[in-house]
């Protein structure tokens, strides 16, 4: 192995943006005339230097500048030829349209999604399983309609909402819609785009008895959690053997949903499985409107609701998100996009790897190797092979005193 499998002509920022297509940048860029008005600062300009922020962490306008003069001679493999000021990317994030950054993103899922391997349980591959929750960020400012109650000031901090379907089998999400942190989570049910046979789970939040059997009718499986204070009917009352018993498995009815309650929901029918855990020593009672699944198995389907969770907590924990580029909503919805493509980026080197790493320690050698002339693959595949490479000449110094 020679030094130009480890060295490259083009640093690890340059390779992470070639995996974006220049051709879904010029064509999206197209769709919302996002280069209108802009005589050097396009849009490819603009993702670039966003992407720079979110790689590094960035917390102000002045460090992202900043940081890019300082390797600007490196910004000539990215086809960058001038780096913006402070007051070009505020008015371009104040402006630019936002549905430029969430196409892009809905186009890389689109590219890369079949080749991400699958990690779901052998006996769910037959069907596509996704997972439907949502996440608040809280913004310092009022920008945005904020939830809970106001401050001793009268005020009320602003949030903003990221409503998410996680595609498990690729732990990627597969539709993200931002509204303000105030909003339902059920407004995210009617933009969901399911085919027949998939899986959907969501948490207890999402009750819509109307959208359940919209559902039911298409095809569609979904599994949730039974609110603690929901009336029901017993219809029919499942035996359950000793195995399944010994599984955890405590009670399968059909139910009906919703009657005798005062209110015009429309009413249900659907399948009860209670399911003891016993390191939480508590009984969990799922709903679902699949009638051929094992109760054991809606249980394990469930279960794997908190694979978003996770996903949530490395959204989080990889970027700046206590900190906004910007005051505007225009600007904060952008900065949120850029790292949902960042995050999706690391995933998609994680997965083209030939050795496992953490998706964290990719996360870390991206942001420090971030402008450095290194072959990103060849040396997450064998990163101790650098040791035998590069051999520091060790000269002898001279001593200060010395005749």
């Amino acid at each position: 192995m020679n030094k130009s499998t480890f060295f490259s002509g083009q640093p690890v920022f340059s390779q992470l943006i070639s995996l974006i297509p220049d051709a879904s940048i010029s064509r999206i860029s197209n769709k919302y005339h996002s280069d209108r008005y802009y005589k050097t600062f396009k849009s490819r300009d603009h993702l670039i230097t966003m992407l720079y922020a979110c790689f590094h962490n960035c917390t102000s306008l002045r460090e992202v500048t900043t940081g890019m003069e300082a390797c600007y001679n490196k910004l000539i493999h990215l086809n960058v030829s001038n780096v913006p000021r402070r007051s070009t990317l505020s008015d371009a994030n104040s402006h630019r349209s936002v549905g430029f950054f969430k196409d892009l993103y809905q186009e890389l899922y689109r590219t890369y999604y079949s080749t991400l391997p699958d990690s779901r349980p052998k006996k769910l591959r037959k069907k596509q399983l996704y997972i439907m929750d949502s996440t608040t960020i809280t913004l310092f400012s009022d920008v945005m309609k904020g939830a809970g109650s106001y401050g001793v000031d009268g005020r009320k901090k602003g949030g903003i909402k990221a409503h998410v379907l996680l595609d498990a089998k690729n732990d990627v999400p597969n539709l993200i819609h931002l509204s303000e942190s105030a909003r339902n989570d059920r407004v995210f049910m009617e933009k969901l785009n399911l085919k027949k046979e998939d899986i959907l789970v969501f948490d207890k939040g999402y009750q819509n008895f109307a959208q359940w059997q919209a559902w039911t009718d298409n095809g569609i499986n979904w599994v949730t959690r039974l609110n603690d204070n929901q009336f029901y009917e017993i219809l029919n009352q499942k035996k359950i053997t000793l195995n399944q018993q010994e599984e955890g498995v405590c009670d399968d009815q059909k139910i009906f949903l919703g009657r005798g309650t005062t209110s015009t929901t429309q009413q249900i029918s659907v399948r009860l499985v209670s399911y003891y855990v016993p390191k939480h020593k508590k009984v969990y009672h799922y709903l679902t409107n699949n009638f051929r699944f094992s109760a054991t198995t809606v249980a394990s389907i469930y279960k794997q609701r908190w694979q978003i969770e996770a996903f949530f907590k490395r959204i989080k924990q990889n970027n700046p998100l206590r900190y906004f580029l910007g005051d505007s909503e225009n600007a904060i919805c952008i900065q949120l996009w850029c790292a949902f493509i960042k995050d999706l980026l690391i995933k998609i080197v994680k997965d083209q790897l030939k050795r496992k790493w953490a998706f964290s320690n990719i996360s870390a050698m991206i942001r420090h190797h971030l402008m450095n002339y290194l072959n990103l693959f060849d040396f997450l595949n064998n990163p101790e092979k650098m040791r035998t490479l590069v051999k520091p000449v060790l000269t002898p110094q001279i001593s200060l005193f010395s005749p």
